[in-house]
């Protein structure tokens, strides 16, 4: 019976690189998972394989997303909490705040969960995990201008 962990470890890569047609060098191989395998657990994760995965994004939209990053980042720690949200993030439009299902601050940890590493959410969002997130969108984005437009009018920069 085979175990899903959803993560792969060395044999399962190699053998997905073997699959794909990519002819590596054993070496070349081991250096690909331990450049992939960030947190050094011997599995790479979804989140670990997407992050090399994706285009890096221009110096334009990096500083698009550290102003956005800025402003929610109320005490300018490098870490967004719920403290920092409130007064920027206003949660009364929020059907489940409206209906009385969640409280304040259940919305603004559902909303910082969004942004925080998968499966490793604790309601603090770095400057790192804001980059990552906004990494994932700029990659489906193609136009410069509309990922601009998107940040500016998001955030109101």
């Amino acid at each position: 019976m085979m175990i899903q962990t959803k993560k792969l470890d060395m044999n399962e890569f190699k053998k997905g690189i073997s699959d794909y047609g990519l002819v590596l060098e054993d070496g070349e191989v081991g250096d690909l998972f331990n450049t992939i395998d960030m947190d050094r657990s011997g599995t790479i994760d979804f989140d670990e394989f997407l992050r090399h995965l994706r285009p890096p994004m221009n110096k334009g939209r990096r500083e698009l997303v550290l102003k956005a990053f800025n402003k929610l980042d109320k005490t300018g720690d490098g870490v967004i909490t719920v403290d920092d949200l409130k007064g920027v993030y206003d949660v009364t439009k929020h059907p489940k705040y409206i209906s009385g299902e969640w409280t304040e601050e259940q919305v603004f940890l559902k909303f910082l969960a969004s942004y925080d590493t998968p499966n490793q959410a604790d309601g603090l969002v770095t400057k790192e995990e804001f980059m990552n997130y906004y990494s994932g969108v700029s990659a489906s984005i193609d136009n410069d201008a509309y990922f601009d437009l998107m940040m500016r009018t998001s955030w109101r920069l």
